[in-house]
């Protein structure tokens, strides 16, 4: 039994549906969400398997990408599988982030893992305080690689304790998404700050009536915006020593405040949290809304259904511009037997421009190695796709607030106070000072 192991089971067992930053909303919004033809066999029946047919190596690989994304991830297994003769990669779609968490921990528990899973960034630091994840900075080394072969911004959920325990994949960040032509007709200029953002989304108010017929601002249910916001307010999510919130000095406030303000004038439209990503998107391309944030996974989507002129921009700034970042990385199982086979396989997705980088260009993920960025294939994608370049530079901003092995714990409380402050109308002081309570105790345990 790894150390820490009942601990991370029971700390995340009743966390069913709850995880920000591309595993909840931005996760369904980003193209990510699990589709319902694959087929989820039990734990039991999925372990790593060596020896496979022909003297092959078999390779269990558990991820959470159904729908399109499910069919590119698919075929780059294949494109690897008929590259070679001595390992064959088998892929299981294991349901959504936190669905493939709790069939992780369940595997792990009776030792029947598989060789690599695919986890949500926000909960690598469970697995690896648990000591479950293999530290790959040999496999590394030997490859002749280094960590700084990686773009840092999407580095900082993988390396606790000295360990290599993951590497990114299907990585995104949050944005600001705007129908340009709707500023255009206004006179408008793109918001680069909260004060421009105020004024812009304000202006493209429309009421007829008693009811708003367009929205200046929308963004899904989700904690990754007010998150990205304390962060531009110079906050922190949690403080550095981990005990408790860090944004005590007045920015969780002035993010609450600020959105309220807007939603009072019709200014933000905060959708109803079920199916909120997909609600927001629909209002965007179809002209009920004029800007949003977003993830950078809905980019292609956008852009094909979108009538009108599509641009992005960073998020708007207020003392500093800030991005969080989300989806996620890839981790090999410390309890593999299979492990050089599972590196080779590693390696090439993070190398071979048939791995990784062509399942970035196919699904609007961000490349997440500087060779891909470097890659003809990219800048021409860039050059005809502007939009999801400005992505990729926001990350010079990525901010990793949320590291923390109670994450998933706080993170359900903090969806709590959104709900009660943008929903019910809470007082906002009151409501986060709760949190900041509930935060503390939970750290302690």
């Amino acid at each position: 039994m790894k150390r820490k192991l009942s601990t991370v089971l029971m700390a995340t067992a009743m966390l069913s549906g709850v995880l920000a930053g591309c595993g909840g909303q931005s996760q369904q919004a980003g193209g990510g969400t699990p589709g319902s033809s694959s087929t989820t066999p039990n734990a039991s029946t999925a372990a790593a398997t060596s020896g496979g047919s022909g003297g092959k190596t078999t390779l269990q690989f558990w991820h959470s990408l159904g729908g399109k994304n499910g069919e590119y991830f698919d075929s780059m297994i294949k494109s690897f599988n008929e590259s070679q003769n001595k390992i064959e990669v088998v892929g299981t779609f294991q349901g959504s982030y936190d669905e493939m968490v709790t069939k992780l921990q369940q595997a792990v528990a009776a030792k029947t893992a598989p060789d690599v899973a695919m986890l949500e960034r926000a909960y690598i630091q469970m697995f690896a305080d648990s000591d479950v994840l293999a530290d790959m900075n040999p496999y590394l080394k030997n490859s002749g690689m280094s960590v700084d072969d990686f773009v840092p911004g999407l580095m900082g959920h993988s390396t606790f304790d000295k360990k290599l325990v993951s590497l990114p994949f299907n990585r995104s960040t949050p944005i600001l998404h705007i129908n340009k032509a709707m500023l255009d007709e206004k006179g408008l200029a793109i918001p680069k700050t909260w004060d421009d953002l105020k004024k812009v989304a304000n202006a493209l108010v429309v009421k007829e009536g008693n009811e708003y017929t367009r929205y200046g601002l929308s963004m899904p249910f989700d904690t990754w915006y007010p998150i990205a916001m304390i962060t531009q307010a110079k906050g922190k999510f949690f403080n550095d020593a981990g005990t408790s919130i860090g944004f005590e000095n007045g920015e969780g406030v002035k993010t609450f405040s600020y959105l309220k303000d807007l939603q009072g004038t019709g200014a933000l439209f905060y959708p109803p949290a079920k199916d909120s990503g997909n609600i927001v998107n629909n209002m965007f391309t179809s002209g009920k809304i004029g800007m949003m944030f977003q993830s950078t996974g809905v980019i292609g989507s956008l852009s094909a259904n979108a009538k009108f002129e599509y641009v992005t921009a960073f998020m708007p700034m207020d003392q500093v511009y800030a991005t969080p970042t989300g989806g996620a990385n890839l981790a090999m199982m410390d309890d593999s037997k299979s492990k050089d086979a599972a590196w080779e396989f590693l390696r090439w997705v993070m190398t071979n421009p048939k791995g990784g980088q062509q399942f970035v260009i196919n699904s609007g993920y961000l490349p997440f190695t500087k060779k891909m960025v470097e890659s003809q294939e990219i800048k021409d994608l860039w050059a005809k796709e502007p939009a999801r370049k400005v992505a990729y530079e926001q990350l010079q901003y990525a901010v990793d607030t949320n590291k923390h092995v109670a994450w998933t714990q706080v993170n359900q409380e903090f969806n709590k106070a959104i709900e009660a402050i943008m929903y019910d109308n809470k007082d906002i002081q009151a409501t986060l000072d709760n949190f900041k309570k509930e935060t503390e105790r939970i750290l302690k345990q």
